[in-house]
């Protein structure tokens, strides 16, 4: 659907997901399908306020003078809860159990507010200006590493030889660190203003995605449960996703356009499933088929309550 709250309430049916993303919005740049955050920032100033990284996020200063660039890509999906939403416990899912679960080709481990990667740098802009990632006691802080599926790890060996000797190989891995934890007052309380449904929210849940080895500079996940405005026996959940990636590595086109096998290895197309390097059902896939895996998986384990 081109927006989740353009289905009204009473016509969505037990087990379906209404499902939107911004591939065809307005503001999106077309050749990435992507929305420069500058312009989503400016325009959805209540999106930016729940789904950046944390609510003054700017894009980042570079050598103190050139700003970094980055393009984000937003998915929303709705469904329907056969239950009272005060009866669903969003915190049984505030750890690494949840993320195993969906998404199991991702690998994690627990690591402490010490081993975060911002939490070393003070300058760092990522990091919230009023307090360090992982310190909350409620927090589950993990460290995630992804190996990339199908083509892509051949096809990031070639290009690997192919580069100059002076730059870095290209990882055949996404690793990141994140923080998993239930959303408190009085964040919780103003959550209807960014769904839109005028319901009671009894819990919400969001993994911050704060620091990521290549591509992406921050992701989000952030899932509201409210009850059923008019069913006293059903809950409605919201879910959303939002990926943050480097324009710097997007627009990575000119390495590969000379050498035909690589052509299809352009960052742009990979990021958003169009290429023939995109398999099964995670990051390899593209953003959009990801973040739906990622959304059916949830639904599923949330029915299933």
């Amino acid at each position: 659907m081109p927006a989740v709250a353009s289905v009204p309430i009473a016509q969505i049916k037990p087990s379906t997901v209404i499902f939107a993303d911004q591939r065809n919005d307005k503001l999106a740049d077309p050749a990435t399908e992507l929305i420069p955050f500058d312009d989503w920032a400016r325009s959805r100033p209540v999106q930016r306020r729940f789904l950046s990284l944390f609510p003054s996020f700017v894009e980042p200063t570079l050598n103190q003078q050139t700003k970094l660039k980055l393009s984000v890509y937003q998915a929303e999906a709705r469904f329907r809860l056969p239950r009272p939403a005060a009866a669903l416990d969003l915190s049984r899912y505030a750890n690494v159990t949840f993320l195993e679960q969906i998404d199991p080709a991702v690998k994690h481990r627990p690591i402490t507010a010490g081993d975060d990667a911002p939490n070393k740098d003070a300058g760092a802009a990522h990091r919230p200006p009023d307090r360090r990632w992982c310190e909350d006691a409620n927090a589950i802080c993990v460290r995630s590493r992804y190996m990339f599926e199908g083509k892509i790890p051949a096809g990031i060996q070639l290009a690997n030889k192919l580069r100059e000797e002076s730059k870095k190989p290209i990882p055949d891995f996404i690793e990141f660190q994140s923080e998993i934890m239930l959303v408190t007052q009085p964040r919780l309380t103003e959550l209807p203003t960014l769904t839109g449904l005028d319901s009671t929210v009894t819990s919400a849940l969001e993994q911050n995605i704060f620091w990521v080895n290549q591509v992406i500079q921050f992701g989000k996940l952030l899932a509201v449960l409210q009850q059923h405005p008019t069913e006293r026996e059903a809950a409605i959940a919201t879910v959303y996703i939002l990926i943050a990636v480097r324009n710097d590595v997007l627009h990575k086109q000119r390495e590969y356009s000379n050498t035909p096998v690589l052509r299809n290895l352009v960052p742009a197309q990979l990021l958003m499933g169009k290429s023939s390097f995109n398999s099964g059902d995670s990051l390899s896939a593209g953003l959009p088929k990801y973040a739906r895996s990622r959304i059916k998986a949830i639904a599923n384990m949330m029915e299933r309550e």
